[in-house]
């Protein structure tokens, strides 16, 4: 039987801080705020979004929420960007990605001033992490499974840390922050060969490959951890995780849930950097 590394006691103990930290800014006239830019209706966009409004005024920050049809242009994208980084009252954006074809991801990622880029999706912010020069922030779901590690005193340094995703948006930045903290990583994906074999030898596994229920039993083994990072919704509209829990939890020491895991410090972690912006003002 697993320990259940559960996401609100980390969440908690952080936004404790926030909090005071937004009442000394709010003293100074400085009130928080943070855009969140949505294109279209995704379920997991939503519940992600749902969490982060939710946080935010636990915490105390401001939000706005910018939607978009799907069929939206690059240009339009464009044009509510150079308005955020042109509103001194805004202090970080939050863009929901993947975009749609119709829009330039990349194109709308280097546009977004880099002190406003709270979830790390520029290159400025990408440079902060993977060569540790100039300033930027961390992607927000890879720093909450850090924290979480932290918390939950799961020892990095030394380990071996299989990660099953390869993406930017997590699979990348965690790898190379775990490298960081003296891991020794392996950046697995969905076309590894003998994926299962990969993870088993791993002592931590981080699961962020997008694909619902695709770590089960065959990957892990007693005395390891895994991190669930994965938000997906299945056919019957359930939001479900990359590990499929129910075989897995029997077997390992330690293990996330989803829902209740990763996702609340991963908001917690998107106010305490839109915090950190407003304090540089």
């Amino acid at each position: 039987m697993a320990q259940i590394l559960l996401g609100k006691a980390v969440a908690d103990a952080r936004s404790e801080d926030l909090i005071g930290r937004v009442e000394v800014l709010k003293e100074k006239g400085i009130d928080p705020k943070l855009v969140i830019v949505r294109v279209g209706e995704k379920p997991e966009d939503l519940s992600y979004e749902r969490g982060a409004l939710n946080r935010a005024r636990r915490i105390g920050v401001e939000t706005d929420v910018r939607v978009f049809q799907e069929n939206v242009s690059t240009g339009e994208v464009l044009d509510a960007i150079a308005a955020i980084n042109e509103d001194p009252k805004i202090h970080g954006c939050l863009v929901f990605r993947p975009l749609p074809k119709t829009v330039d991801e990349r194109v709308i990622c280097e546009s977004l001033a880099p002190e406003k880029d709270v979830d790390g999706i520029g290159s400025a912010s990408m440079a902060h992490v993977f060569m540790n020069q100039g300033s930027g922030f961390a992607p927000c779901t890879a720093e909450a499974v850090l924290a979480m590690l932290k918390h939950y005193k799961i020892p990095m340094s030394g380990s071996r840390v299989t990660v099953i995703g390869r993406s930017l948006v997590i699979g990348k930045p965690v790898s190379m922050m775990l490298l960081n903290e003296n891991a020794t990583v392996t950046i697995c994906h969905t076309r590894t060969r003998d994926l299962a074999a990969a993870a088993r030898e791993a002592d931590i596994i981080v699961a962020c490959a997008g694909k619902a229920g695709m770590v089960g039993k065959d990957f892990v083994r007693e005395d390891q951890t895994v991190i669930d990072v994965g938000i997906n919704v299945n056919d019957e509209g359930k939001l479900v995780g990359d590990v499929d829990f129910d075989s897995v939890e029997p077997i390992v020491a330690n293990i996330t849930p989803t829902p209740r895991g990763v996702g609340s410090v991963t908001t917690t972690m998107l106010m305490q950097h839109v915090v950190e912006a407003a304090e540089m003002i």
